[in-house]
């Protein structure tokens, strides 16, 4: 068990909480324990953060036009390429304004306090509106974008160039193929940092557990029960009904067709590796066309984050709360557009929910403490995230296919 990564990584998340805890109510008197060992951890804990921001933006964009470059031509799918990409947007928008609803009803983290008194200064800044966001998406200055790392410029800036790139077809083959090593390169890294999760997990919780009272690791249990309830129900009853509602396939033999897709991401923590075994499970599990399977797969990969979408706004509500900046009425539709692009944007990135949360943070002028308490509790999150997602690229894959089964027959009766 100890050799899988995550097993570990709960085994760093437990051992840090409970020594944490143990400095916070027993050896609280002594300095080393109460002031040094947290210092320590807290400075590993940020280290580990900042190395995963390190890879953020040079990942996404070379992901992003890697996985535009190796798309095939949507203009020869016509009709399949539209229904799948809507669904795929109907999917994450339905995500959004379910949590929104939730986190309206419910309030996360109202109530608690995680300013950590004197310690923490809030310099709010407001989200922009609707239409500046818009229009900021294009970069005046590229390279201000890299450095400043923001997220959505870099992502419209990876489209453009893959779209570019795929427009020329072989006359760029040696640009692609360097994409394609640079990807692997930064996969890579990726894995190699993944490998210090044990460490960086446990010294984030070891500094929550030193710090926070009970009363936070009370609302910080509400926070993490409520996402992950959120995301079972959509895995386990939201999906499986809506492919009954659509398609011949009931909900409980979808449950049983996707019990091995559901075991391997839970594993892996990443779409783009369980991409083998969704395509086995349409294809091979619930007979859909290869053709919708082989286009849809990869597109949800990169932009069906139901799942995702579900986790930002849960936690940004949350943070905001606990922080004492609670979002307003008047902020939840440039909220609800942000949570949206930034779901798209976070297809494919290990951590994806957690980088992308990171952006709203700044956005919102939070302070660097509401990042470490996401990253402290994303993998736990990460795991079960990822199985909505795929789990929701199943379940619209088979919806389409569906839909397209009347006319693959036209076609068949016209060849012959």
């Amino acid at each position: 068990m100890l050799k899988t990564l995550s097993a570990r990584i709960f085994i760093g998340l437990f051992v840090g909480l409970v020594c944490g805890s143990i400095v916070q109510y027993l050896l609280q008197d002594i300095s080393f324990f109460s002031s040094t060992l947290v210092d320590v951890a807290s400075g590993l804990g940020t280290m580990f953060v900042n190395m995963i921001m390190m890879l953020v933006v040079p990942l996404v964009f070379v992901s992003i036009v890697c996985g535009v470059c190796e798309l095939q031509d949507l203009g020869s799918f016509g009709r399949l390429g539209t229904k799948t990409f809507g669904f795929y947007i109907i999917n994450t928008l339905v995500s959004i304004f379910a949590a929104v609803g939730v986190a309206l009803v419910l309030d996360p983290g109202r109530g608690v306090d995680m300013t950590g008194g004197e310690g923490v200064k809030l310099t709010a800044t407001e989200l922009p509106n609707l239409m500046s966001l818009i229009v900021d998406i294009v970069p005046r200055n590229p390279v201000a974008a890299f450095t400043s790392g923001n997220m959505l410029q870099v992502i419209f800036m990876a489209l453009l160039l893959g779209a570019v790139l795929k427009s020329m077809g072989p006359h760029v083959a040696g640009a692609v193929s360097g994409f394609q090593t640079a990807n692997k390169v930064m996969m890579k890294l990726i894995s190699v940092v993944m490998h210090l999760a044990p460490l960086g997990v446990g010294a984030l919780m070891f500094k929550l557990g030193a710090t926070l009272d009970a009363e936070v690791f009370y609302s910080v249990l509400e926070y993490l029960l409520l996402i992950i309830g959120m995301l079972t129900l959509w895995v386990f009853v939201v999906y499986p009904y809506a492919v009954q509602l659509f398609t011949p396939v009931s909900a409980s033999t979808f449950r049983q067709k996707t019990q091995e897709q559901i075991l391997f991401s839970l594993s892996t923590a990443s779409s783009n590796a369980t991409i083998p075994v969704t395509m086995r499970t349409l294809v091979e599990k619930l007979q859909v066309n290869h053709a919708v399977a082989g286009f849809g797969v990869p597109l949800g990969a990169t932009m069906n984050m139901g799942g995702v979408s579900i986790y930002i706004t849960i936690a940004i509500f949350f943070i905001a709360n606990a922080f004492g900046m609670p979002i307003t009425l008047e902020q939840l539709p440039t909220l609800m557009f942000s949570i949206f692009l930034l779901s798209v944007g976070a297809g494919g990135v290990p951590g994806g929910g957690m980088v992308m949360i990171g952006v709203l943070i700044h956005q919102m002028g939070l302070p660097v403490e509401a990042f470490a308490l996401v990253a402290a509790l994303d993998r736990l999150i990460d795991m079960i995230l990822t199985s909505c997602n795929v789990v929701g690229d199943t379940a619209v894959l088979t919806i389409v296919d569906q839909t397209e089964r009347p006319h693959r027959v036209l076609e068949q009766a016209d060849e012959e």
